[in-house]
């Protein structure tokens, strides 16, 4: 029941020690305020992370070679692994049934674009038709590079959407004939990477026409494959048996890590998440401890008060106040103290999260946010805690004897 009398003893006790209002309600505010931000924090980290790894398939293995860095069976250390396009037929032979699509990958690094009085400079990338679900492309307009462009080496590139205005302006790309290191290839789509923009940068060409036209011969410099499912012991059991037979082709050794590397995009999300993980629950923790010691000063804050109105509390008793009527008015107070000043904690975080959000986006951090529950989780243990923070006062008001109250100066 709305008791106006009690509200009225609070608001005129915090009229009348406004100081010492603000001090025992800055503690809890500067308290959620550390929590809300911490864990904004950590979400924006996690969502950093899964940007990171969302412009590839989850479920795909990343097949590159390097040099040896151990010495076996009398091969000198510094040998080059140099994978061919047999290498990625026998994979995707042996491993048919596991195996959902795949490419391979040839490419330069720089190359010089240009469409008529247009210059650009572009990575170029030779792919087979698999690689659009291995990098997720989407394409906006046209076809993505398919079999047919593979068997007979024609001279088809994919155009990224941000590109298309560079080179074209307001005209229709499709059709028409860029050049790639003065060599002219008919544009049959354009495609976008909406987790990735910086990947529209590159020219996307059947890998046959990019082996033969720009002295690849047989070579690849990297293998992909994606699985049927992202089941992560199953990427790892295949990831761990294609490198077995690449090993044993190469005649590497078998720890040599640096020769042979498969990355697993699935395993390498899930060690970062485990770290994030962590990394949420201990910023967690120091924003609770925050909020502890906020809580406990409002306690400390508590005790003071009873000890001032002592004597008001005894003559509260004199004429007939119950023990239960002096701690709802204790614990009445420290719960409004502390929820408001938590709130204008939870505001302030919230607000600052909105203002400057935005501006901190990098690729390992974005959209930092507030989880609704937590605010809400927030928000009740916060009342709790006022009440448990008001109580032990509280309570030791309630014994104070009306005679040795009145004696208190």
């Amino acid at each position: 029941m709305f008791d106006s009398d009690k509200w009225h003893e609070i608001f005129e006790t915090i009229r009348k020690n406004p100081l010492r209002t603000v001090l025992t309600g800055f503690s809890v505010t500067w308290g959620i305020f550390m929590l809300v931000i911490l864990l904004a924090a950590g979400s924006g980290l996690e969502n950093g992370a899964k940007f990171a790894f969302g412009d590839d398939a989850m479920n795909s293995l990343w097949i590159q070679s390097g040099e040896t860095s151990m010495p076996y069976n009398g091969h000198n250390v510094g040998r080059r692994i140099q994978y061919t396009n047999e290498d990625m037929e026998f994979v995707n032979q042996e491993y048919e049934g596991e195996i959902d699509a795949y490419s391979s990958r040839y490419g330069i690094w720089s190359t010089t674009v240009n469409y008529n009085d247009k210059y650009a400079t572009h990575s170029m990338r030779g792919v087979h038709p698999g690689y659009q679900d291995v990098e997720r492309t989407i394409m906006v307009r046209g076809r993505y590079i398919n079999q047919m462009d593979i068997d007979n080496v024609r001279k088809s590139v994919l155009l990224g959407k941000k590109n298309v205005p560079i080179l074209f302006g307001d005209e229709d790309p499709l059709g028409k004939y860029i050049r790639i290191n003065n060599i002219p290839f008919q544009v049959v789509g354009i495609f976008t990477d909406v987790e990735n923009e910086s990947d529209e940068d590159n020219l996307y060409v059947p890998i046959t026409t990019a082996q033969r036209v720009f002295s690849g011969g047989r070579n690849i410099q990297q293998m992909m494959i994606t699985l049927e499912e992202a089941n992560l012991p199953k990427s790892q059991a295949l990831a761990s048996n294609i490198r077995g037979d690449l090993v044993q082709k190469f005649d590497v050794h078998p720890d040599d890590e640096r020769a042979i590397r498969i990355r697993n995009v699935q395993e390498d999300f899930q060690n970062i998440q485990n770290i994030l993980t962590g990394i949420t629950y201990f910023v967690g923790l120091i924003g609770i401890m925050t909020i502890i010691a906020g809580i406990v000063g409002v306690s400390n804050i508590m005790v003071v008060v009873v000890k001032e109105r002592t004597k008001e509390i005894g003559i509260r008793k004199a004429l007939g106040a119950t023990p239960g009527s002096i701690v709802g008015l204790i614990i009445q107070e420290s719960i409004f103290i502390t929820a408001i000043a938590g709130y204008i904690g939870l505001v302030l975080a919230v607000l600052l999260i909105e203002a400057v959000g935005e501006s901190m986006e990098a690729s390992f951090f974005r959209h930092p946010e507030v989880n609704f529950e937590v605010a809400i989780l927030t928000t009740v243990i916060l009342v709790i805690a006022g009440a448990l923070a008001g109580l032990v006062p509280a309570r030791r008001a309630a014994k104070v004897q009306p005679i040795e109250a009145l004696r208190e100066e």
